[in-house]
């Protein structure tokens, strides 16, 4: 059984009740949770407070950089570990399970390095007065991660704010914890005092609703779906706490009839079934200029026909999606296009050895989606690609700004004015040209528009949203 992770010590809920750990390769639980409560959460944040307060706010950024380079390489010393803990409870394949566990190391790696490079500056003002600006931690940052890639966003959000001198209290999606509970086990073995990072496991309109109300929660970082981000920001805006928010997207790839096909299409599949398509970024939508709209269909129509789905441990193309209620969700989508004649090019096949009770979606190409139907404006979070033919570069910027998303696109074309015109006109937090990204690089400012959210996780814009600046005017004469 799994506890809570408070104080450098795991501890049991003050309810008493548990929650199934799923494999989602066949649904059959093997471990279980503790189903956290508003007075769990109470502790962690105390905890948090008190280690703020007699100990983290002490240590000299430098301090605070050793110790996250210490744990990025625990970490590595446990990435088979840990990779092998994140396969069975999210069901990703081998290689995808290990690529978050190196991950997880460089996010830890760059943020170590970036404690002490978080400067201030000195402005120009009135004649005998120096005024200086220098950037302060909020506090106790509150972090809600989803089930799709907990170590991966916990490195980038917890990281980041560890680096800027916040101490954590986390609270992971009900669907994938055990990963993050032993990487705060590590931490604590590296030295991090107790408080520094705490974890509190359960659902989250119970745990999660009680960390964003909080008023010990000086800062709130949230990635999900667009709906729960709403209820968080509204929960924390009674007490005027700031809010990061990553809400997903339907990102285009936009191939125009000058690309590189032998480069773009293996990326326009790896894009669409990474983590069985259960990432925000996922380049869920394919923009194909009309000239080549139906060879390059052709050739993807071949690939996803060869495409393999089974359990995470066979390390084929895409393994299960988390859960019941994910796959039907999926199934549910797939319904609605049948229904609006929406024809279907190709799809993937499931494996004789994958468990029935497994929940396995076949990677499925869609063709001639209408731009108003749901299956290009909402996010499915599953390996479903759906393509629509354009006439021109106007035709194409209209249908990728065509929904209420903005989180990253794609575009592929040799054409030089081209990639800058575009790059300017698609409305997204990142734009890749001729490669594509899904959440793009350790180093690279990371977040969306519209309704893909606010504020940027990664890189080192990230540590700017878990500080806030001050300014200090001194009159000397």
């Amino acid at each position: 059984m799994q506890l809570h992770f408070i104080g450098n010590e795991a501890r049991p809920g003050t309810s008493g009740r548990t929650l199934p750990v799923i494999d989602p390769s066949d649904g059959q639980p093997y471990d279980e949770l503790q189903r956290g409560t508003p007075e769990d959460v109470d502790a962690a944040v105390r905890s948090a407070r008190q280690c703020l307060d007699a100990v983290w706010s002490r240590l000299s950024a430098a301090e605070r950089g050793r110790l996250l380079m210490r744990l990025s390489a625990k970490v590595a010393q446990h990435a088979d570990e840990l990779a092998a803990i994140e396969q069975r409870d999210c069901g990703k394949p081998t290689r995808q399970a290990r690529a978050d566990a190196q991950a997880l190391v460089r996010y830890f790696e760059f943020y170590a390095g970036a404690c002490d490079k978080l400067h201030g500056e000195t402005l120009p003002y009135q004649d005998g007065t120096t005024v200086l600006t220098w950037r302060e931690p909020h506090g106790v940052t509150g972090h809600v991660i989803p089930w799709n890639y907990p170590m991966q966003i916990f490195g980038r959000s917890v990281g980041a704010a560890l680096a800027a001198g916040n101490v954590c209290v986390v609270k992971p999606s009900e669907d994938a914890c055990l990963s993050l509970l032993r990487v705060a086990q590590l931490a604590a073995e590296c030295g991090f005092p107790a408080g520094a990072i705490n974890i509190v496991t359960g659902y989250g309109h119970e745990v999660g609703d009680a960390l964003a109300r909080h008023p010990g929660i000086d800062h709130i970082s949230f990635t999900g779906s667009p709906r729960v981000g709403t209820l968080i920001q509204q929960a924390a805006a009674e007490r005027h706490c700031p809010v990061t928010l990553e809400l997903g997207g339907k990102s285009p790839q936009i191939l125009f009839e000058d690309a590189d096909l032998d480069e773009a299409l293996p990326v326009v599949v790896q894009a669409i079934i990474q983590n069985a398509g259960q990432t925000c970024s996922a380049g869920s939508r394919l923009l194909v200029h009309q000239p080549i709209y139906e060879a390059v269909l052709d050739r993807l129509g071949g690939v996803f026909s060869n495409l393999r789905v089974g359990p995470a441990a066979m390390d084929l193309d895409v393994g299960p999606l988390i859960r019941a209620s994910q796959q039907q969700r999926v199934w549910d989508f797939l319904s609605d296009a049948q229904h609006a004649g929406i024809p279907m090019v190709a799809q993937g096949q499931i494996v004789e050895e994958a468990p029935e009770a497994g929940f396995y979606q076949v990677p499925t190409l869609l063709r001639d989606v209408p731009i108003a139907h749901r299956l290009a404006q909402e996010e499915v979070f599953g390996p479903v690609l759906a393509a629509m033919p354009f006439k021109n570069e106007d035709e194409a910027v209209r249908l990728a700004n065509g929904t209420a998303f903005g989180l990253v696109a794609g575009v592929w074309t040799r054409d030089g004015a081209r990639q800058l015109r575009m790059a300017r006109r698609v409305r997204s937090g990142q734009v890749f040209i001729n490669n594509y990204g899904a959440g793009g690089g350790i180093e690279l400012p990371f977040g969306g528009v519209k309704s893909s959210g606010h504020g940027r996780e990664k890189g080192f814009e990230a540590l700017y949203g878990f500080t806030t600046l001050k300014t200090v005017a001194i009159r000397h004469g």
